[in-house]
């Protein structure tokens, strides 16, 4: 767990909604070889032999850490061995991202350990939330993933973004390594804080004792951390020897990346590329409303076979691509008075906007309302990127006062 410009993926070119006809399936822009974006002088064919390699072979033949081997392995061992199930669905989730991240890894010149880690920090769940706030499956903090420029929003919290999570934990790791010239002392902060790794250094120096991972003293969740990501590189190594099957992932992307130039629906994005909205989300965890907006979420991560379809079916499509758009509140309101100002029940803006009961919403607050024949522009990019709510609790006389109001308005 994390204390408190993105490389892109390869690219299909998106064109905003227009009266044309969706390509054959034979001209889908995703089904021969593709341009890598970040490496223009490199296409990616998934046909070709180097796709069809094992991406675990590949994964084993990076790890460059130093081995552990104690108890507290042994006892990690024990936890993922005795738990084939769980290892199975949590390599199955974490095979839709494991190539981006080994991509971002090997670029970089570190150890393929390090694209393993979210199975220790979440089971590569990219929408896991611990009780302590840490988001994402690299488990990021608010504070620390300011620091780590995620952005945080009502729309959109970039802790979950698989594309910009993964460039912001490669980042941290890669600081914390420089600091302290050794990775499993960087995995040691990176879960307990840099200042607490440095003060028990400091603690072993004064005392004349060695300062390497398994000489600090520190918590036992931290203790164990480094040894759960051991067991986890143990098992992929050998999968036979813990009586668990790996499931099949071949080196080459699970996704692309496919620039949005208008605000969308997530429903009807998913709608278009032809899967589900929990696989969409899977792949665009970030999004904290039902609706994309484009200026603050420049791409969509779709799989490599659905990616043309999106785009032939984005072409063809006719009508509104949004039904929502961002709406702020002139003043403070109550949410009744809101919701009648943009045409809503008061339900309906309490649930999409989860505003609580007597509660008023704060001027300046950002709200998430319909479109309207008057409201239809795509979202703004500071509003995108800026929007906040505010809230005030009502006191009981003025919420009795507004009730009687709305009581006599119903009457009349």
């Amino acid at each position: 767990m994390v204390l408190d410009a993105t490389p892109a993926p390869i690219n299909v070119s998106a064109a905003p909604a227009a009266e044309t006809a969706a390509p054959p399936a034979s001209e889908a822009p995703a089904t021969g070889p593709v341009v890598d974006p970040v490496h223009p002088d490199r296409t990616v064919d998934i046909n070709d032999s180097a796709a069809r390699g094992d991406l675990w072979t590949r994964v084993r033949k990076g790890f460059a850490m130093p081995d552990l081997s104690d108890d507290w392995v042994r006892r990690a061992e024990q936890h993922y061995g005795g738990k084939p199930d769980y290892v199975r669905r949590m390599t199955e989730r974490g095979g839709r991202y494991l190539f981006h991240i080994l991509e971002e890894v090997e670029r970089r010149g570190m150890p393929a350990e390090l694209a393993l880690l979210p199975f220790v920090e979440s089971a590569f769940n990219p929408q896991a939330m611990s009780t302590a706030r840490a988001s994402g499956m690299w488990q990021f903090m608010p504070l620390t993933g300011k620091d780590y420029a995620l952005k945080q929003n009502i729309f959109r919290d970039d802790r979950r973004d698989v594309l910009a999570s993964t460039r912001a934990a490669l980042d941290y790791l890669g600081r914390l390594n420089n600091m302290f010239g050794d990775w499993h002392l960087a995995l040691a902060a990176y879960n307990w804080g840099e200042g607490n790794v440095q003060r028990a250094i400091a603690r072993n120096q004064k005392a004349g004792l060695a300062t390497d991972y398994s000489s600090l003293r520190m918590p036992d969740e931290t203790r164990y951390y480094v040894p759960k990501l051991q067991a986890i590189k143990n098992l992929i190594a050998s999968p036979e020897s813990f009586g668990v099957a790996l499931p099949e992932l071949r080196n080459h992307p699970y996704f692309l990346s496919v620039p949005i130039q208008r605000d969308i629906d997530v429903d009807l994005a998913a709608r278009l590329a032809g899967i589900s909205v929990e696989e969409f989300r899977q792949l665009n965890p970030q999004m904290n409303k039902p609706v994309i907006l484009a200026a603050g979420t420049e791409q969509v991560l779709l799989p490599y076979d659905n990616a043309g379809r999106f785009v032939g079916n984005l072409k063809a499509h006719q009508g509104p691509l949004a039904s929502w758009t961002a709406w702020v509140a002139p003043k403070t309101l109550r949410p009744a008075d809101a919701a009648r100002q943009v045409g809503m029940t008061e339900s309906q803006l309490r649930d999409i906007n989860r505003i609580p009961p007597r509660m008023l919403v704060k001027a300046g607050s950002t709200l998430l309302v319909p479109r309207t024949a008057g409201r239809n522009a795509d979202v703004s990019e500071h509003l995108a990127d800026n929007a906040t709510m505010a809230l005030a609790p009502v006191n009981s006389r003025e919420w009795h006062v507004a009730s009687l109001v709305d009581r006599m308005r119903a009457i009349a």
